[in-house]
């Protein structure tokens, strides 16, 4: 069979180590201007500054940057309906927001063209891959992977547990319901395609002791599962913690005595650690995902990113729709540069895209498929203009160097930047 050979010409930004969080001149950064990235049945398999020959398909983006697809660890898709709603702190956002849309998803019809909006949102915002919340709702899951196996994404998620502490239609009817429903998700989609499972209690509250621990048991099943959830993001949210789980150090201490804290567990926010439960994420090789535009939103807290990676936690970045108010991971990136100010801190613009690229593959374990235009991994990329605006480009022509290209290109930038998306080599979103 021909090989399908796909020629994208532009300015190639990516890395190939951790460039550090303040350092403005760091090893790891591979900036290759008007290169053309050689994609082969899907997968790059080089760059090179000539035009490849007669039989590629050869796009020219040049003055244009070509950068990996953004990788979200943290997003609910169900809450596409409720981004930007007023509100109040976390608990009281989750009963007057989040359930309300949650229990719609109930109607496989609604969710799934709700998935359908939300995948298509992350393609028009230059996301490529995501963690996704769904809900209790197996119709939510089904549409979720059904939506995404059709656009050849790499999503990682699962359904919901919840069997407390909300409304009962979106409980669990019971541990043998949650444990039978969940079995039949993993064994239908883990590993079908680019959909990988996570077992999802959506936080501690919301979960007996009983629940957690059959969590445990399936995540020690199946040792590629994944496992998501949500610590310390709330001062109230901790409280109450510390008061259904008496026995347990902390609330980061309620997962590990259940068994839930290992090197493909994903907890969202963290802001409220201490030096102990930072000591529990290094060892497990667990990751923090930092979702500044929901902690600002929601005011929960600045969440210090230095003293996480000081500790050796791996954090990446997510836009925690809708808590977050945009699927922009442009918009998130700035929000962390927001957060970081805030507490006196700096980081770099390499930071936050290593963070949302590269960064967030290796805490996933997948940087041999994303994150980077290494050869060998799924062309998941993304075509920007580095301005379009008047405003914009006068600061572009102004640039001191690349990072300072960079920075206004993420502080400046809307979504109109953004000229296609490509998913393993196959076009799936491009600028009207």
């Amino acid at each position: 069979m021909t090989p399908v050979r796909l020629a994208l010409r532009g300015d190639l930004v990516d890395f190939t180590a951790d460039p550090g969080l303040d350092d403005l001149h760091p090893g790891g950064v591979r900036h290759r201007p008007d290169h053309w990235l050689l994609i082969e049945d899907g997968r790059i398999v080089g760059a090179q500054t000539e035009a490849p020959g007669p039989d590629w398909r050869c796009v020219d983006h040049r003055g244009r940057l070509i950068l990996p697809g953004f990788i979200d660890t943290h997003v609910h898709s169900a809450q596409t309906d409720v981004i930007g709603s007023w509100g109040t702190e976390l608990l009281d956002w989750l009963q007057t927001h989040t359930f309300p849309a949650e229990l719609r998803m109930a109607e496989p019809v609604h969710a799934m063209q709700l998935s359908q909006l939300f995948l298509h949102g992350l393609l028009s915002h230059g996301t490529t891959s995501a963690c996704v919340f769904p809900t209790v709702h197996t119709a939510s899951v089904e549409a979720l992977f059904e939506a995404a196996k059709s656009r050849g994404m790499r999503i990682i998620g699962g359904k919901v547990l919840m069997d407390r502490h909300a409304p009962e239609d979106l409980c669990d009817e019971s541990l043998d319901a949650a444990r039978r429903e969940t079995e039949e998700l993993i064994e239908r989609w883990h590993g079908l395609g680019r959909i990988a499972y996570a077992l999802t209690p959506r936080f501690a509250p919301t979960s007996s002791d009983a629940q957690l621990a059959l969590t445990g048991e399936l995540l020690r099943s199946a040792p590629d599962l994944y496992l998501q959830t949500h610590v310390a993001e709330n001062r109230a949210e901790v409280q109450w913690v510390a008061e259904l789980f008496p026995q347990a150090r902390s609330y980061l201490d309620v997962y590990a005595q259940h068994d839930l804290i290992g090197p493909r567990s994903i907890f969202a926010h963290g802001i409220w650690l201490d030096d102990a439960d930072r000591r529990v994420l290094h060892d497990a090789g667990a990751q923090i995902a930092f979702c500044p535009s929901s902690n600002l939103f929601l005011g929960s807290g600045l969440f210090d990113w230095h003293l996480a990676r000081d500790a050796g936690v791996a954090v990446s970045l997510a836009s925690d729709v809708g808590g977050g108010t945009s699927l922009s991971m442009r918009r998130t990136m700035l929000d962390a540069y927001r957060v970081q100010a805030g507490l006196q801190r700096k980081v770099t613009a390499w930071a936050l895209l290593h963070a949302a690229t590269r960064g967030a593959a290796q805490s996933l374990h997948l940087s041999q498929e994303i994150g980077s235009l290494e050869a060998g991994t799924l062309a998941d990329v993304c075509i920007w203009d580095w301005a379009h605006t008047p405003l914009a480009l006068r600061r572009q022509t102004l640039a001191r160097d690349l990072h300072d290209k960079l920075f206004a290109w993420l502080t400046l930038g809307d979504e109109g930047d953004l000229v296609e998306t490509w998913i393993a080599g196959v076009r799936q979103y491009v600028r009207d």
